[in-house]
């Protein structure tokens, strides 16, 4: 075994960290120890080169960025890029997955880490090569690279499901950008008690699978868009046997019909607005009802295919509403009660 593992380039982590692999790596005990002591070397030693390479995600982002997607997102977003450069536009997205990775390097010593340059007679790319490059790329082809990596390691990935249903859940995010006059100018700052923030800001509604922590969908804005806005975004990149939670802020009775109508089996799970009009139409077990929610004409407008009540299940635990669904099959709502049981959150309505 020793002879098998001697090949590899082994960059040791400190010593303490070797030292619990080895402890890992190796039985207690005295009566396996010295039939196996090589093999259990040779796995200590296989376990220090894979957490090395772990430490440093540049040097495998070509395990998971195919340099074929990149190609067909730059095609597909119109931008062409000239061979003969020294920095062509494939190797700028690389550069840009770097910079999310090494947030405090430079742009251009990430480019000369990640050695993507092409042949020439310098060793290194000038700082002002790089930002030439990254005008060129634009935010097009990137947002496609992302969209399309998202929806591939998605679909590749095993997720556990429930009642056959993917979980899903959006939240919005404020990123700040660097107080410059162009980013003042594009993002408006957010304001405290009329005193505005310190940095320009982007507003970020994200999608996010719940079990793996994979992002599947993003959308983005100025701090005037609201998340509502930006939700509506991510209707169309949501697949069909999902179930998505929302905080309460989504509520927005226009844009969770839509989302439950865009595909098949659509569904999701949000908090129960205080005060909302609903009827009753039928009980189906304890705590669990049948009833209709009432829509706004203020979202009848907005809304135009919004009818005047949503038919929904809820659950009512004394006089706090619980759960509510929307579902035609009274058997196939049995079956699937058991999350809005065991969910234990008061005020939750889920469409179904």
């Amino acid at each position: 075994m020793i002879k098998n593992v001697a090949h590899r380039r082994l960059c040791p982590p400190r010593v303490h960290e070797t030292a619990q692999l080895w402890h890992n790596a190796t039985p207690h005990g005295n009566a396996h120890l010295f039939p196996d002591f090589f093999m259990h070397i040779g796995q200590a030693l296989d376990l220090v080169s894979r957490y090395d390479s772990l430490r440093n995600p540049l040097t495998s982002l070509g395990d998971y960025l195919d340099p074929e997607l990149i190609s067909r997102c730059l095609a597909e977003s119109g931008t062409v890029t000239l061979r003969k450069r020294r920095l062509p536009l494939e190797m700028m997205v690389w550069c840009i997955v770097g910079m999310v990775l090494e947030r405090k390097e430079p742009l251009h010593q990430i480019v000369n880490r990640l050695d993507i340059m092409l042949p020439g007679n310098r060793p290194f790319v000038a700082p002002s090569a790089v930002i030439q490059a990254r005008q060129r790329l634009g935010s097009e082809a990137v947002r496609r690279v992302f969209t399309k990596t998202a929806q591939l390691w998605h679909n590749a990935t095993p997720h556990p499901h429930w009642c056959g249903l993917t979980l899903l859940a959006i939240d919005g995010v404020f990123w700040r950008t660097p107080d410059t006059p162009e980013n003042d100018a594009a993002f408006p700052r957010q304001t405290h008690a009329g005193n505005p923030a310190l940095y320009p800001q982007v507003k970020m509604v994200c999608q996010m699978e719940l079990t793996s922590h994979l992002l599947t969908a993003a959308a983005f804005g100025t701090m005037k868009n609201s998340e509502n806005e930006l939700a509506e975004q991510l209707i169309e990149q949501t697949g069909d046997n999902t179930l998505t939670l929302m905080d309460k802020g989504y509520y927005s009775l226009g844009l969770l019909n839509a989302w439950s109508l865009a595909g098949e089996h659509r569904h999701w799970m949000i908090p129960l607005r205080k005060g909302a009009q609903y009827e009753e139409i039928r009980k189906l077990g304890k705590g669990d009802h049948l009833v209709k929610l009432k829509t706004s004409p203020q979202a009848r407008k907005k809304w135009p295919g919004l009818e005047s009540s949503l038919g929904n299940r809820t659950g009512i635990q004394g006089d706090k509403t619980d759960d509510a669904t929307e579902q035609a099959d009274a058997e196939e709502v049995k079956s699937r009660s058991l999350w809005s049981k065991s969910c234990g959150v008061s005020y939750w309505l889920i469409i179904w």
